[in-house]
């Protein structure tokens, strides 16, 4: 393995990093925010909804720019536009301040997110195995570490400025130092896509493409349910107290870290197709566990499954996607359909978190629960479209490692 894609892999696990630092800093913080600038109970879902809104456009736009630049130079210059937009969310002192800032985060959040997905897919083509759950497992350390910088800003009670400020001085002239090394996949070993009936190229219209956007949205919205009611959840349905309530969030990054990193492991034992299932398996268990919990430790128990669970189903997604579409040719045709994908990811953050709120106030919150476990398993039925071809990222199936790894990024 050359050097350009080892220092490639390593800068951009750190570029995931960074994102989920700047990430959880936003929206552990959601309250402090909201009381800066005196945002209304009824407008603050407005401006949650509005930044996946604008982070789908974001990576709409991201599929567009690849076509002229490479994806090296949007996650580049995406990243540091992010980590302004954080400060800026903390500095500001308006409320049109506050709306021009999660603007522009969203829309470099998108942008990040798709070029960041891309160079992934790209490297683990190069690579010949799997690597796409390590970037990810990147992402979810950086989550728990932006999670914990919030906690001791919060518990110091720190402006968010003060609290934001150290954090971009430091990651954001890292990131860019770390950006001279991202690499480019080449598309050498892309063949000509075929032609449907009508002539044109059977990739470009992406309908292949659905099964595994269903996953996507699916993925998040378990993710979102975690992520917004695991601490109400524990403390109004199972009785825990307000401390004991904040640790669920807590074990489910832990765990998603831990299967993250570990499941590229089993991807090359066992296959994309058998680790997705479980996968699926598991985190359908998780929710089943905690709708019908008898109390709290039992309900971490859930919560605990959901995060070994659902960790595997994203990174592994967008390597089909990018594996699929370069098995189908055609210049940018992996990139285009991350992109694509990446849509998803928001898409099943918008749904998630008001569909459990609305079937718990109309129901109840253990019924609600079962909603996402159900749409979990629907990734069974789907499984399949994680095949591993025309190449297997697996134990004794790794193919010839040709991508084109000499056009790295340029220098700064």
């Amino acid at each position: 393995m050359t050097d350009v894609l080892r220092r490639g892999r390593v800068s951009l696990a750190f570029s995931f990093l960074v994102q989920g630092v700047a990430f959880a800093l936003l929206v552990t913080r959601i309250p402090a925010v909201q009381d800066r600038y005196g945002v209304s109970d009824a407008l603050l879902p407005v401006f949650l909804a509005a930044v996946p809104i604008l982070a789908g456009i974001g990576s709409v736009t991201t599929e567009r720019l690849v076509k002229r630049v490479p994806p090296s130079r949007v996650l580049r210059w995406s990243q540091p536009v992010v980590l302004l937009a954080l400060l800026g969310v903390g500095a500001g002192e308006h409320m049109a301040g506050l709306g021009v800032a999660l603007a522009a985060f969203g829309l470099a959040v998108g942008a990040l997110d798709a070029s960041m997905n891309m160079l992934g897919v790209s490297l683990q083509r190069a690579y010949g195995r799997s690597i796409m759950l390590s970037f990810h497992a990147a992402y979810s350390l950086g989550g728990i570490v932006g999670a914990s910088l919030a906690w001791v800003g919060a518990h110091g009670d720190l402006a968010l400025w003060v609290s934001y400020l150290p954090v971009v001085l430091v990651l954001l002239p890292a990131a860019l130092v770390g950006s001279r090394w991202y690499v480019d996949g080449g598309d050498g070993e892309e063949e000509p896509a075929p032609e449907n009936a009508e002539g044109g190229h059977a990739a470009d219209g992406l309908a292949w493409l659905l099964p595994l956007c269903l996953v996507m949205t699916v993925a998040y919205i378990g993710d979102s349910t975690v992520s917004n009611w695991s601490a109400k959840y524990l403390q109004d349905v199972l009785g825990s107290s307000e401390q004991l309530a904040t640790v669920p969030y807590n074990v489910y990054m832990v765990t998603t870290l831990l299967g993250r990193a570990l499941g590229d492991v089993g991807v090359r034992r066992f296959g994309a197709v058998a680790v997705v299932r479980a996968g699926a398996l598991v985190a359908a268990v998780g929710f089943a566990v905690v709708a019908g919990a008898p109390g709290a430790w039992v309900g971490m128990l859930g919560f605990t499954l959901l995060g070994l669970g659902l960790c595997v189903l994203v990174p592994q997604t967008f390597a089909a996607a990018g594996r699929r579409a370069a098995g189908r040719g055609g210049p940018g045709a992996s990139d285009k359909a991350v992109a694509r994908l990446n849509v998803f990811n928001y898409v099943g953050f918008l749904i998630g978190s008001p569909l459990v709120g609305a079937l718990g106030d109309a129901w109840s919150y253990r019924g609600a629960m079962l909603v996402p476990m159900v749409l979990v398993l629907v990734t069974l039925v789907y499984a399949r479209s994680f095949a591993d071809r025309p190449d297997r990222y697996g134990g004794g199936h790794e193919r010839a490692r040709t991508a084109d790894v000499g056009r790295g990024s340029d220098g700064l």
